[in-house]
């Protein structure tokens, strides 16, 4: 069988990519070696205070924001909102956890046991579900570096060897090549799965099926892989 290569941008703030997630991971269980996750960050909340005053300074601010995320969140199924997300605990930006992500992803390159585990099992993925986690079920706010240690604490990543990777600057350096490929890349939002070379492109609250479906798709009876039409 010929491997589906699945380019998925989120960003961590973002309720539908918290929602989603478990979409991803199923995925990955489900198509086995049949599919390779290339994992990155796109910015959508890179600034919330303007984000807010620009998109929901008429419609409640900050609280009414966390009114919609949790009406988003009903549509899934077992996604725990706390009632302080967004309405109390306001992250200033997502590019602060993306950093720390960015760090472990460099941390994993020259760890051998790192690079071997399963995908759900990788530090820098695990990290970025916890973060998640911390900021919507949690109410911590992950933008601030005390709550980024004491994820990494809690998955067993040295925060400090983080701080490290992030003073040196390498850190940013991916987290910018992130950004940059998400533009390039024509991402509109998050979560976004690009699949055939960037010829098939989902983003936003898609369902399990859809995702499956593409991947499906994508995997001939022979484990060719087919070319869709670019529009």
């Amino acid at each position: 069988m010929s491997t589906v290569k699945i380019v998925h941008f989120s960003d961590v703030l973002c309720i539908w990519a918290y929602g989603g997630e478990a979409n991803l991971f199923r995925l990955v269980k489900e198509f086995g070696p049949g599919v390779s996750m290339d994992v990155h960050h796109c910015s959508v909340f890179p600034d919330t205070q303007t984000k807010m005053d620009r998109a929901w300074g008429q419609r409640g601010g900050y609280e009414g924001y966390g009114r919609h995320v949790r009406e988003a969140a009903a549509r899934f199924d077992d996604l725990t909102i706390h009632p302080d997300t967004w309405s109390r605990v306001r992250p200033r930006s997502s590019a602060s956890p993306h950093l720390c992500v960015k760090a472990i992803e460099l941390l994993e390159a020259s760890d051998p046991a790192a690079l071997a585990a399963a995908f759900s099992q990788r530090p820098s993925i695990k990290a970025a579900k916890e973060l998640r986690r911390a900021f919507f079920a949690d109410a911590r706010d992950i933008s601030n570096w005390k709550e980024q240690r004491t994820v990494c604490d809690r998955i067993g990543v040295d925060f400090d060897a983080v701080l490290e990777k992030i003073e040196t600057g390498e850190a940013i350096a991916r987290l910018a090549a992130d950004y940059d490929l998400a533009q390039s890349s024509g991402v509109r939002g998050s979560p976004t799965y690009l699949m055939n070379d960037g010829r098939q492109k989902l983003y936003g609250n898609v369902s399990y099926g859809i995702l499956a479906a593409n991947v499906a798709e994508l995997i001939s009876d022979d484990g060719d892989v087919i070319a869709s039409p670019c529009s």
